[in-house]
């Protein structure tokens, strides 16, 4: 039976008002963002202009990697610039949040600080503790993590399993981790001259019993054919060596492309420059321990944001071993989606495909009339869109701060982040339903491969309200 109408609550105005102002109470991010919108990345919700997005397809043997085509043009996401950055569909399908009254934003503001700084305080009893309750921590997060002293940081890692629940844990599992990190950086993004000889001088003896320095050169007759530069044999470190050249390439394209429009990612000053360095040892290493993966072009986006929450945390170690850290919670987090990056098992049950298929199968529970439209009547097929909406978890659709502000929900659900996933998805095509109603192939296609700003308050509150339907 078709849904004649969605609830009351879908386009409440609540949901019209401006983006709250953040508390000077909360301290600011440490990171050097872009100028044109220096931002805080912060516990309040916000939308910008998407620029354009052509579908992608995130393939090794694809020639263009996904893109964030002018999103220099990303405004302040603490506060909006044309008054209008937030809406939800009325019944002509236009924003109502021009209509909000100044008196209003600032009592919504007011409130929003309010929640940010209870719930930090409530984030920081809950991490205090001996023994964490990861259920509270975990409810906590789901609401959005406001920012300052690295409580998101701290928050992901507990979240992702990185950190253990005994606070005691915590420093010898770290010193552990980071320690592995270490060892794999040095047998893994060596190349094969110095694999195999290490280039370590070595005392040896000659004829006459004189000590001599080796200097890590080998006469010709003793090179083994696994060591000669021209093998072609399968266990020929040199022959894997030009095999990974061709990965490691995509990897430096793709890295310089993650993010342009923020100075912590993009540019040519030496922080920037290191954050890239970073990147790129990440996903080398990754590629490397993963043969059946290796490297698909979109990993780069899921990885900046756990490389910038890490990186920008206050504590000074932390922040020094966010590479190490953000390699293990990087493992973790694909663990979950990593079978979508396999073009092997496209077509398998846990296949890409196959997760697009039940986001079409969950709109179609919850608003069949919709789910019509797009794919009988308009004929929007899901993966048009849905592919990099699921694969690269939502960082191409909003800026990055509400990136951020989703991944908290995303992590945060005890049933894992791929639920939670499709129910955001879901949400985001009912908000934006009566415009979709009343498109065309063209129109709709165009709209949800640039999906409009969006107070993301409302969208997650969407999604949680679907979750308790389903239930």
């Amino acid at each position: 039976m078709v849904n004649k109408r969605v609830p009351d609550w879908l386009n409440s105005s609540l949901w019209s008002s401006p983006a709250p102002q953040q508390s000077s109470a909360q301290p600011p991010s440490p990171s050097p963002l872009n100028e044109d919108n220096a931002v805080k990345v912060s516990g309040s919700a916000s939308g910008d202009d998407n620029a354009v997005k052509a579908p992608v397809v995130i393939r090794a043997e694809s020639k263009h990697a996904p893109t964030r085509a002018n999103k220099a043009e990303t405004r302040d996401p603490l506060g909006c610039s044309s008054g209008n950055c937030y809406h939800s569909d009325d019944e002509n399908g236009s924003s109502a949040s021009s209509t909000t009254s100044s008196a209003a934003a600032a009592a919504a503001a007011a409130v929003s600080s309010a929640e940010d700084i209870s719930r930090q305080a409530q984030l920081f009893q809950e991490l205090s503790r001996k023994i964490i309750n990861m259920g509270e921590v975990r409810k906590l997060a789901s609401q959005g993590i406001p920012d300052g002293a690295g409580i998101r940081a701290t928050v992901w890692k507990l979240l992702l399993g990185y950190l253990p629940t005994e606070k005691a844990l915590w420093p010898t599992e770290l010193a552990k981790k980071r320690s592995q990190y270490k060892n794999f950086k040095e047998e893994l993004l060596m190349n094969p001259s110095e694999i195999t000889r290490k280039l370590e001088k070595s005392v040896i003896l000659d004829d006459e019993g004189t000590v001599i320095e080796d200097k890590g050169e080998l006469p010709r007759s003793e090179i083994t054919q696994g060591e000669h530069p021209l093998s072609l044999g399968k266990n020929s470190i040199w022959n894997q060596f030009f095999q990974d050249t061709e990965i490691i390439e995509q990897i430096d394209r793709d890295v310089k492309r993650t993010h342009p429009d923020l100075h912590f990612f993009s540019g040519d000053t030496p922080f920037a420059k290191s954050n890239q360095d970073s990147l790129r040892n990440i996903l080398i290493i990754f590629a490397k321990l993963n043969p059946g993966i290796r490297y698909v072009q979109g990993m780069n986006e899921i990885l900046a944001p756990l490389f910038y929450v890490f990186k920008n945390d206050p504590n000074e170690e932390n922040a020094a071993s966010a590479e190490a850290d953000t390699f293990f919670c990087f493992v973790e987090l694909l663990s979950g989606f990593r079978d979508h990056f396999c073009q092997q098992l496209d077509n398998s049950v846990v296949g890409i495909r196959s997760t697009i298929t039940k986001l079409s199968q969950f709109l179609k529970e919850h608003d069949e009339e919709l789910w019509r439209h797009l794919e009988m009547t308009t004929k929007v097929n899901p993966q048009f869109y849905a592919f990099r909406w699921i694969t690269l978890l939502l960082t191409q659709e909003f800026n990055f701060p509400d990136s951020l502000l989703i991944w908290d929900t995303l992590l945060s659900d005890p049933e894992g982040p791929l639920e939670t996933l499709l129910r955001v998805c879901c949400a985001m095509l009912i908000i934006v339903r009566r415009r979709l109603l009343a498109g065309d192939f063209t129109s709709n296609l165009k709209l949800l491969q640039n999906y409009p700003s969006t107070n993301i308050s409302h969208l997650l509150y969407v999604a949680n309200k679907l979750r308790v339907k389903s239930g």
